[in-house]
C-alpha cells in the first residue's frame, strides 16, 4: 500500500513546546506534515472509541479555546514549515526526506470539533492565512466523526471550505449496530451516522475514514465487513459524494488495552473487497505495533 512505517507516524501528540491549541504532526494519511487545530482541548467528545489514544482520566491543560491565539499558533506554524525550520526541530529530524512536505491544517484534536460553535468563524480565518502564505493548494481538512454532519449550521460552517482546496474525513467505523456500539461507543443508532453523511455529502466532497481495529484480539469479521460495503453504497445511492475512502487500523496507543492492531493480511484483504464492491478510491494505511 505504500504508506511508510515510520516511529515518527506514531506520535500525534497534541502538544508542541508552548503552544496551545495548533500542533504539527506528520501523518500516514496526510503523507507529510499536517498542522492540526485542536478546538475541544477540554477532551469532551460525544464519542467514546475505544481506539482513541485521548488520555480523559488526564485533566485538560485547557477548558476552552482561545480563538485568537489558536490563529496565531496556526500561523506561527505555517511560518516554520514554509521556511523548512520544523525540519530541525528535535520532534522532526529524523523524517525521511519523501515526507518533508506540508500537506494541510487539520480541525482534529482531542474531540469532535463540528461541537465548537466557532467553527465556521476558524475555517474563515485559517483560509485567510492560506491565502495570504500564497498557499492555495494547501487542503484545509475537517476530520469529523459525522454525529453532526446532517444539522445546517454545521452544514453551513462546513461550506466556508469550498473557497478552497479542502477534503471532510467523515468516519464510518461499522456496517452494524453491534459493532459501531463496541467501537464507537457513541449511544447513537448507526442509521442517524448513515442519514448525515448522505445530507452532508449531498452538498459537500466527503472522504470516508473508516478505523477497524482487533478487540481482545479479534478484527470485524466478513459478515461486519459486508455490512459496511452496503451502507457505503447506500450512502451513494443516496446522492452523496464521496471522492475517498481511507480503511486503516490502529497506529498509535489507544487508552485501551483491549484494542489492537489489525493484521496487515487482513488489512489488505478489506480493502480488496471494497475496492471490488465500491465505486470509489480506497487506500489502506497499515497500523503500527506500539511499544
Amino acid at each position: 500500500m505504500g504508506t511508510p512505517r515510520h516511529a515518527i507516524l506514531s506520535d500525534h501528540a497534541r502538544q508542541f513546546d508552548e503552544l496551545r491549541f495548533a500542533y504539527p504532526v506528520v501523518s500516514r494519511r496526510s503523507k507529510g506534515l499536517s498542522i492540526g487545530v485542536n478546538v475541544n482541548p477540554d477532551k469532551v467528545c460525544n464519542f467514546h472509541c475505544l481506539y482513541c489514544q485521548v488520555d480523559r482520566a488526564v485533566p485538560p491543560r485547557d477548558h476552552a479555546v482561545d480563538f485568537d491565539q489558536m490563529v496565531e499558533e496556526v500561523e506561527f506554524l505555517l511560518g516554520l514549515a514554509q521556511s523548512g525550520r520544523i525540519w530541525q526541530h528535535s520532534r522532526f529530524k529524523a523524517t525521511p526526506q519523501e515526507l518533508r512536505r506540508v500537506n494541510d491544517i487539520a480541525f482534529s484534536g482531542d474531540g469532535e470539533p463540528t461541537t465548537y460553535e466557532r467553527l465556521g468563524e476558524a475555517i474563515e480565518q485559517v483560509s485567510q492565512l492560506r491565502a495570504a502564505r500564497g498557499l492555495a493548494d494547501l487542503k484545509i481538512i475537517v476530520i469529523t466523526n459525522a454525529s453532526r454532519l446532517g444539522e445546517p449550521e454545521v452544514i453551513r460552517a462546513l461550506e466556508g471550505l469550498k473557497g478552497g482546496a479542502y477534503e471532510i474525513w467523515a468516519k464510518l467505523d461499522a456496517g452494524t449496530q453491534g459493532w459501531f456500539e463496541k467501537v464507537d461507543g457513541s449511544g447513537l443508532p448507526l442509521r442517524q451516522i448513515v442519514r448525515n453523511i448522505i445530507a452532508a455529502g449531498q452538498k459537500l466532497d466527503l472522504t470516508i475514514q473508516s478505523l477497524f481495529p482487533t478487540l481482545g484480539g479479534q478484527g470485524p469479521s466478513e459478515v461486519e465487513i459486508g455490512a459496511y460495503i452496503g451502507r457505503l453504497n447506500e450512502i451513494l445511492k443516496a446522492g452523496a459524494r464521496l471522492k475517498f475512502i481511507q480503511v486503516y487500523t490502529t497506529a498509535r496507543r489507544p487508552a485501551d488495552d483491549s484494542v489492537g492492531v489489525l493484521p496487515d493480511e487482513r488489512l489488505d484483504e478489506i480493502v480488496a473487497r471494497v475496492r471490488r464492491e465500491v465505486p470509489v478510491a480506497v487506500e489502506g494505511f497499515y497500523g503500527r505495533n506500539w511499544e
